[in-house]
């Protein structure tokens, strides 16, 4: 069977890739000419690259013409929530002009494939107490650029199996975190900021955002599991929540990750890490995916942390501190 996993070299995809390798799936990707290459350096000889930007129609008919895949993880996107504010119509187009390329290309070709859309949990936005925990018919109240284009991500990917009958599965996937997680994302920004503290490249001053927002972490080792369930299993046309089911509270988080340091840290708020509007809290209910398909967790929350600080510790050759 043939995989094609978009945005490979990424966060969830090189995690995505290495998953599909031990299912013993033939892994195909795309990345762009920029794109980083060390979260797949240990298995670049064991899978196929593919150089395709996905804004341009013709570089993705070309890409789908000649791999021809079983399976379509769409994972690329611009997915960081504070440069859509900086960058709205660059994320718009990245992220829903890239896909309608994509299933274009799937339907002139009439490729036989099952299709993931990696949806956002962003997409709810401004959700009252008592829709908790979120289940897949809660409203989407986006509260961020990025989760608007996740929403038409979502109901083109709907739109798109009710008009021509394409396996498409949607995926709203909640906060997943883990090594390799870059470093503008909130628990490997302070993780690589405690390494650098231990280092002494940094004084020991930790900046941070809103501590009080709660989110519902998952480890991204579980998140690709799911994924490859989503299209085993999954029901065609239908929306799948994934995550913890467990809200953690940012400030409780980064509480753990001192508990992991024997160094005496200072927290400081900065302004400059504050959004115009953030959603206070996001509470999973996933158990539609997991009766169908038997998925849960499996790693926990403190092991995703200590990862992902041995994985910024390991970058910046820090020798872990008994604790």
């Amino acid at each position: 069977m043939k995989a094609l996993v978009t945005g490979i070299t990424g966060f969830v995809g090189s995690h995505l890739a290495e998953y599909l390798l031990t299912q013993g799936v033939e892994v195909y990707g795309t990345y762009r000419v920029r794109s980083r290459m060390d979260h797949i350096h240990h298995i670049r000889d064991k899978i196929h690259l593919m150089e395709c930007e996905l804004k341009d129609s013709n570089s993705v008919d070309s890409m789908i013409f000649s791999t021809q895949p079983d399976f379509i993880y769409h994972l690329a996107a611009q997915s960081f929530v504070p440069t859509s504010w900086n960058s709205p119509a660059d994320t718009f187009w990245n992220n829903v002009g890239a896909q309608i390329n994509l299933l274009e290309a799937v339907r002139k070709y009439d490729v036989n494939t099952r299709i993931q859309i990696a949806c956002s949990s962003e997409e709810y936005g401004l959700v009252h107490p008592q829709e908790t925990p979120i289940v897949e018919s809660n409203p989407l109240r986006p509260l961020s650029p990025y989760a608007v284009s996740k929403v038409a991500q979502d109901m083109m990917g709907y739109q798109y199996n009710q008009s021509y009958g394409m396996h498409i599965v949607r995926t709203r996937t909640f906060n997943h975190e883990g090594p390799r997680r870059g470093d503008t994302f909130v628990l490997s920004n302070f993780a690589k900021q405690i390494a650098e503290i231990e280092c002494k490249i940094r004084l020991p001053i930790l900046e941070v955002g809103n501590l009080n927002a709660m989110r519902d972490f998952t480890d991204v080792r579980d998140i690709v599991r799911a994924y490859v369930l989503a299209l085993q299993h999954g029901e065609p046309g239908e929306v799948y929540n994934i995550g913890s089911g467990v809200p953690i509270r940012i400030g409780d988080a980064l509480s753990k990750l001192l508990e992991m340091t024997d160094r005496k840290i200072t927290v400081k708020e900065d302004p400059k890490r504050m959004r115009p509007s953030d959603v206070p809290l996001l509470h999973c209910d996933a158990r539609k995916f997991s009766e169908k398909t038997g998925w849960k967790p499996m790693i926990s929350f403190e092991e995703t942390l200590r990862d992902t600080l041995e994985y910024w510790r390991s970058q910046l050759h820090v020798v872990p501190p008994s604790v």
